[in-house]
């Protein structure tokens, strides 16, 4: 099979497209074909490296965390998919050598879910990293919920920076869904145009206007629920918007890696800062973002695409250093990588 590799951290010259044997799953795990590929900044970070040259986990490396495609084999104990059924994949490079850029990938059961059929294999590989970090910021708050569902968010105003984003893009999709009122932030008007194709009820371009002037005029109250990439950028910001008992939930750290906070000003609110990293959040919120997300799927809630407020910029296989490249470089929407066909 084909398969992209690094055995050194660097630039997207350390990677090599060879071929391998198809690996066979041991028990407890499912070997995929893989259709499509989905590329995060997580990839090429890991792939980077804390500095070029140095070593890699493993003494090889196949890129890229999430990816669709169909069943080819399961080991045994493995119950909830069957060779044939169409999946998505999350995490496959997780703490393993081998994530979605090649043409067969071994992945735990637990991190393979049933596609509905409403769900395009696009969809599937633009899940994972960007749609289960989107459901584990909007179930952080003090008073729930813990699951996202129709009727969830009844009532609550969430707030999501970076609305063009792949995670903006499937946080205001999934809260869209559970019935929040969504207000997004961008920084151009091509950026406002996707996000309200995601389904953003309010979008507010805080490079034209003041942005909590604005945001405070959609929710005299405040926004209870924040999905925060820049939370240095947007400290300020958020002081001045966030309700009482609200929630920021800081997910990256684009703008810099310190903020500075008011204190006595968020005493005065309840404010909770919740920070999160999917790789480490554990089983049980990973599996309740796969089921939740499945629904929503099933609802046909989540999609991506142009129209849909999520462009998608694609490279085969052997392109996949470019494909590392333009995340990197900020290309907006998805990148994915077409691995091979259904």
């Amino acid at each position: 099979m084909k398969a992209i590799v690094y055995s050194r951290t660097g630039d997207p010259s350390v990677l090599d497209l060879v071929q391998r044997e198809v690996p066979e799953p041991a028990s407890g795990e499912v070997r995929v074909k893989v259709i499509v590929s989905g590329v995060n900044p997580t990839d090429w970070k890991f792939r980077s490296g804390a500095r070029p040259g140095a070593p890699t986990p493993f003494a090889e490396v196949v890129p890229n965390q999430d990816g669709a495609g169909v069943v080819d084999a399961v080991g045994e104990g493995v119950r909830h998919v069957a060779p044939g059924d169409r999946v998505w994949i999350f995490l496959a490079a997780h703490a393993r050598p081998t994530g979605t850029a090649q043409e067969f990938t071994v992945v735990p059961a637990e991190r393979v879910v049933k596609l509905p059929d409403a769900a395009t294999f696009d969809i599937g590989a633009s899940l994972g990293v960007p749609a289960m970090t989107a459901h584990r910021a909007l179930t952080v708050s003090e008073h729930g919920p813990r699951r996202l569902g129709p009727g969830s968010l009844d009532g609550r105003t969430v707030l999501v920076a970076g609305g063009a984003g792949a995670v903006g893009h499937a946080a205001i999709q999934l809260a869209h869904w559970s019935g929040a009122r969504v207000v997004t932030t961008v920084s151009s008007a091509q950026k406002a145009e996707l996000a309200a194709s995601a389904g953003a009820h309010h979008v507010v371009n805080y490079r034209e206007s003041d942005a909590a002037e604005a945001i405070r005029s959609i929710a005299p109250d405040g926004v209870d629920m924040v999905v925060e990439v820049s939370p240095a950028r947007n400290a300020a910001l958020n002081s001045r918007i966030v309700a009482n008992h609200g929630t920021i939930a800081v997910y990256a750290t684009d703008g810099g890696s310190e903020m500075t906070l008011d204190v006595r000003h968020h005493f005065s609110l309840n404010v909770r800062y919740q920070f999160l990293l999917l790789y480490t959040v554990g089983a049980e919120p990973l599996a309740a973002a796969a089921d939740d997300i499945t629904r929503a799927l099933e609802d046909r809630a989540l999609d991506v695409g142009e129209l849909a407020g999520l462009p998608l910029t694609r490279f085969p296989l052997e392109r996949t250093g470019d494909a590392h490249a333009a995340v990197e470089a900020g290309t907006v929407g998805k990148v994915l990588i077409d691995v091979a066909s259904a």
